[in-house]
């Protein structure tokens, strides 16, 4: 049996989807190459060593059979937002960006605005390239530019300097409507002063949206291996609580944990993440999370690019096809929901994860208890604790 019919035998049975009630379905694309691995970064990012760049044909052959391979598991779905991670996608150039997303249109139907994002980093900038990617569709462009400082830019392996962040920022305010910049604090031996100095010299380009991410020691990373030393909690802390502050005093909401944005500039696709939506994920180590009547499925696929290329090729882009455990299904929900500053609808709990509100009642309850939540008869969100204690909040849902 070939790929696609194994796909609609097990998914697609006779009267079974009901295609209105499924979430909204997003698509991820996963570029893994970088010109170098950063030493805090645990993402499935491969340096590209060879020279040149990397080989943009016959990877984008391989997204284009595993997109087609997984077509029967979304036969009839709108794809509401579209986003290119990596990696450093913007290695690949505008062309075979322009290629990715034909071949994406011409495979699935896209919803009219559909947000189209492509993650960039200054140490690939080049002005007409940023607006070459524009003009093959991407409609918001996300800048790692973490610092602004050089001193730290160097502490982190970033391969960009200052000024080439500064005329990345000033291009995407160019090329694009609407952009997001990423920054970092609690960096390698900064201060207070330091960190407001990076906050405020990204806040005067007015940036529509904000992600600010506090740098974490993740494991089997060099900075695991290696630990630099960091500012304490309590510094980083009082950092957070000023960049809150300062990004509010500035016009941007902060929205989730660690996004903030002007009206009407939220990223779609990381919301649909939040309200755990569904997403098809296609490219080296990307994955999935596909709803079907009565089960919820988590897709993986191969994560090394060679094999991957090879695997999707061949029709087996996917080595990880599981059901999610019904009795997970509520946190996994909770898990992202409650990282909103307006928290979610208590009805979509029921509709995405197919269980009633019963099994999450005395989380709720005891979460409400101890001033973690507020809550009325249509909505649940975390007050100002349950934003400072998240990970409290989100374990009272493990059971």
């Amino acid at each position: 049996m070939a790929a696609s019919e194994e796909l609609q035998a097990r998914y697609l049975r006779p009267g079974t989807l009901q295609l209105g009630a499924l979430p909204p379905l997003s698509l991820y694309v996963h570029l893994p190459w970088c010109l170098k691995k950063c030493p805090y970064c645990d993402f499935n990012s491969h340096e590209w060593r060879d020279g040149g760049t990397p080989p943009e044909a016959r990877y984008l052959d391989a997204l284009r059979a595993d997109l087609e391979a997984a077509l029967p598991a979304i036969w009839g779905r709108r794809v509401h937002s579209i986003f290119i991670g990596g990696g450093t996608p913007s290695l690949f150039s505008p062309d075979a960006i322009d290629r990715l997303l034909a071949d994406v249109r011409a495979r699935l139907p896209l919803e009219a605005g559909c947000e189209i994002t492509l993650e960039a980093n200054p140490g690939t900038f080049e002005r007409d390239r940023f607006r070459g990617f524009r003009q093959a569709g991407v409609t918001r462009l996300s800048i790692g530019v973490q610092s602004f400082d050089d001193t730290k830019l160097k502490a982190l392996g970033r391969v960009h300097d200052r000024r080439q962040a500064l005329a990345a920022v000033e291009e995407a305010q160019h090329s694009f409507d609407t952009f997001n910049l990423d920054l970092m604090y609690a960096l390698p031996g900064q201060g207070l002063a330091e960190c407001e100095a990076d906050l405020r010299q990204a806040l005067a380009f007015q940036p529509p949206h904000l992600s600010l991410y506090h740098l974490t020691l993740e494991p089997n990373t060099y900075f695991a291996k290696f630990p630099p030393v960091v500012p304490d909690e309590d510094t980083a802390s009082e950092m957070l609580d000023l960049l809150t502050r300062v990004t509010g005093e500035a016009g941007l909401r902060r929205y989730e944990v660690s996004a903030y944005a002007r009206p009407g500039h939220a990223c779609e696709h990381n919301l649909n993440y939040w309200r755990f939506g569904d997403y098809l994920g296609i490219g080296a180590g990307a994955h999935s999370k596909l709803s079907f009547p009565h089960r919820v499925v988590r897709q993986v696929r191969w994560r090394e690019p060679a094999r991957y290329m090879e695997q999707a090729l061949a029709g087996q882009a996917v080595t990880q096809d599981e059901e999610v455990a019904r009795k997970e299904l509520p946190f996994e929900f909770m898990l992202n929901a409650l990282r909103l500053r307006d928290g979610f609808e208590l009805a979509h709990f029921s509709e995405r994860t197919g269980l009633p509100l019963t099994v999450i009642q005395s989380g709720l309850d005891e979460a409400e208890r101890r001033g973690l939540i507020e809550r009325d008869w249509q909505r649940v969100k975390p007050t100002e604790r349950g934003f400072d204690f998240l990970s409290d909040l989100q374990a009272l849902f493990l059971s």
